[in-house]
């Protein structure tokens, strides 16, 4: 399917999914051609949404993804970063490859897709760029250090890019609280489950209608960061 049969293009990482099939899969409702990008295979998705196998962590997947998405589809209008990855380790007694292994994924990924696909965005002056963050950024807690961390510095790069791409790119950070995903039984190492917390969950469809709400303010007006939590929830 070539670009001129549709009005606007989204590139989702992370998109097979939890949050990111979910937004997919809203973007795609609303009309909007979509294209996953994720390491593990696709779950059913419906509408025809297109699907490309590549790892974050890897330069030349990302260099192969750019490629194959504009040579078939175009440049997309909508960025969004969801592809990541959980830990909790004591900073004492952890795995320090694990940590990189987080890193690389949270931080390096998204720097990976901002490099490869902002150009065209910024010569166009236009486009969105969204970050699926988390209520962890900027909140230490015992056992989530790194996971913060990765996710603090992922906001900043956020604040960054928006800055530096002045006024011609929209950035917005979504930070969910705790989501009825398989995030917890995916983290590289920890056992927390939602039932554990005790706070409640909400559906990575909710994120999904935030981030449609952020893409869709009138030209002049940005939603820069939105955060969404269970009522319940004490973080």
């Amino acid at each position: 399917m070539r670009k001129d049969t549709y009005s606007k293009l989204a590139l989702v990482t992370g998109g097979s999914s939890g949050i990111g099939k979910a937004i997919a899969q809203k973007l795609s409702d609303e009309g909007i051609k979509v294209v996953i990008a994720d390491k593990a295979d696709s779950e059913k998705l419906a509408g025809g949404i297109e699907f490309r196998k590549c790892n974050v962590t890897s330069g030349r997947e990302i260099d192969e993804l750019y490629s194959w998405t504009t040579e078939n589809f175009g440049h997309p209008d909508y960025l969004i970063l969801n592809a990541g990855q959980g830990i909790q380790e004591k900073l004492s007694e952890g795995d320090p490859e694990k940590w990189k292994q987080v890193l690389d994924v949270n931080i390096m990924g998204a720097l990976r897709c901002i490099r490869a696909f902002t150009p065209h965005m910024i010569s166009q002056k236009k486009g969105n760029v969204v970050f699926i963050s988390s209520v962890s950024a900027n909140q230490p807690h015992a056992y989530g250090g790194i996971y913060a961390a990765s996710k603090t510095a992922l906001e900043v790069i956020a604040e960054t890019l928006r800055q530096e791409t002045l006024p011609h790119i929209n950035v917005t950070v979504v930070s969910p609280g705790i989501v009825d995903t398989n995030f917890f039984k995916n983290q590289v190492s920890g056992n927390s489950t939602v039932g554990e917390m005790g706070m409640g969950a909400i559906a990575p469809e909710e994120i999904a209608e935030d981030v449609w709400y952020a893409l869709n303010k009138k030209k002049g007006t940005s939603i820069n960061k939105i955060i969404t939590r269970p009522t319940l929830q004490q973080f």
